[in-house]
């Protein structure tokens, strides 16, 4: 199904409603005439694209294949195509790949990292399932037009701090509000794992050894902490099914908590935990929890996964993988540790889709393609890579019938690059999402052609 905001895709084009709209007199009795025939043709629009190598991602690319756009949407892709088109487009020498999806970046929460009022990622509170990230994005953020002109077309803003932090929802890189933008909401539930390390200097180190903690108390906090982790989510299961039996008795007294609320999509098993652990005995802790509790569970970050990529497989739990160009954890470790490490999850069986990582990554989101590509010269087959920024996350998200591939009945995000956009040296040069080209001017190209006529010296 189309999202429950279908955003610009939707809406009358300027271009298609033009001619509709000239005839369009004052008088009264022509308005519903008039409105039905400017929507006839906004959704009789049509698309042809030629020439371009189509890489559909579920299959062999096509060369010189053509694709077909009605709408928004895809109707057709074929090595020919000899059909009647509003718009013909000729895409000779250029690849057209399926719109990036990311999901898992700050984009559009964070402007400027070191400026506090442009950071609006963690909200107060250990325990905030009701907290909405999509509510806070930015949608003219300098940030999200040099994404889209790396091919980025979806992301997914996740929220941070605390251990329950928050939902997130699916959004388009166009629109003027995050409502235009939104495609899907909630597609799942942040849990940060809480650290499992001991820290054994801790009473060296606040110089007062009676005020540090012994490796004792410290393993204490850490039971309590995984405690009430489990305790929370065994409370919003005793609250759906509480919900469950009012409503199947017809009772009126029942009053909804909020927090409780948002939890049901996710104890129900409709939409996925999203759960951040990087090191590996963080990762065999949720692992354990997510099979005794049967949570449906994306692992998150996952830096460590590759050393228990068996166990990961065998629980076919899908890894977003945010550590390629992240240093080695350890001094043992080789300098390519993380860049081997989708290869393993892969050759285990293991889903893997990649998503942003480390500090700034809503300015180097751009870079994205790039640690597919890194993963890929250390083992990960070229195809894997791809549709770890596409097809995989799509699936991930719940809206593999809408977007990751190029095939009929998806929607029309795609881009145009002049090479193969795992080559750091291909550039994009043109980019539709939902059937509707976007521009590719970002504030690098503006100040480029601002400096590019500067006034010279002699």
């Amino acid at each position: 199904m189309m999202p429950e905001v279908e955003g610009v895709a939707s809406r009358a084009r300027p271009g298609g409603s033009r001619g509709w709209g000239g005839r369009c007199g004052g008088a009264v009795w022509l308005a519903v005439a008039c409105l039905l025939a400017l929507r006839w043709s906004a959704e009789s629009e049509t698309l042809l694209l030629l020439g371009a190598t189509v890489h559909p991602v579920t299959g062999p690319a096509l060369t010189n294949g053509a694709v077909y756009v009605r709408d928004g949407t895809i109707e057709a892709v074929a090595p020919a195509l000899d059909r009647r088109a509003d718009r013909v487009e000729r895409l000779d020498g250029l690849h057209l790949y399926p719109g990036l999806v990311v999901a898992g970046t700050q984009l559009g929460l964070v402007e400027i990292e070191a400026v506090r009022a442009t950071r609006d990622t963690t909200e107060t509170g250990e325990y905030t399932p009701d907290v909405e990230s999509w509510a806070a994005v930015n949608p003219d953020s300098e940030l999200i037009p040099v994404a889209r002109a790396n091919g980025i077309t979806h992301i997914v803003p996740v929220p941070s701090g605390g251990v329950v932090a928050g939902q997130s929802g699916l959004l388009a890189l166009k629109g003027w509000t995050t409502e235009e933008m939104m495609r899907k909401r909630p597609v799942a539930l942040h849990v940060n794992w809480p650290s499992l390390e001991l820290e054994f200097e801790a009473r060296e180190r606040a110089g007062d050894r009676a005020k540090g903690k012994s490796l004792a108390e410290q393993a204490q906090e850490r039971r309590k902490r995984l405690r009430a982790l489990q305790d929370f989510f065994e409370e919003a299961r005793a609250y759906a099914r509480a919900k469950e039996a009012a409503v199947g008795a017809g009772s009126a007294g029942f009053r909804p908590v909020p927090a409780w609320e948002a939890m049901l999509p996710f104890v129900r098993g409709e939409a996925p935990l999203f759960v951040h652990a990087d090191e590996v005995r963080q990762i065999e802790g949720a692992l354990g929890w997510a099979e005794t509790n049967r949570w449906k569970m994306v692992l998150v970050g996952a830096r460590d996964a590759w050393r228990v990529a068996e166990r990961v497989a065998a629980q076919r739990v899908p890894v977003l993988y945010g550590s390629t160009f992240d240093l080695p954890a350890g001094d043992a470790q080789a300098y390519d540790v993380h860049y081997r490490a989708p290869g393993v999850l892969h050759r285990a069986g293991v889903m893997v889709a990649f998503a942003a990582g480390g500090r700034r990554d809503a300015s180097n989101l751009r870079n994205l393609p790039y640690e597919a590509a890194q993963a890929m010269a250390f083992g990960l087959p070229a195809e894997e890579a791809l549709r770890g920024l596409t097809l995989y996350p799509a699936r991930l998200l719940g809206v593999a019938d809408r977007l990751g591939s190029i095939e009929p009945g998806k929607e029309a995000s795609f881009f145009a690059a002049d090479g193969p956009i795992l080559d750091v040296r291909a550039q994009v040069r043109r980019l539709w999402i939902a059937g509707e080209e976007v521009s590719l001017e970002t504030r690098h190209t503006r100040l480029y052609e601002k400096y590019r006529g500067r006034p010279r010296g002699r």
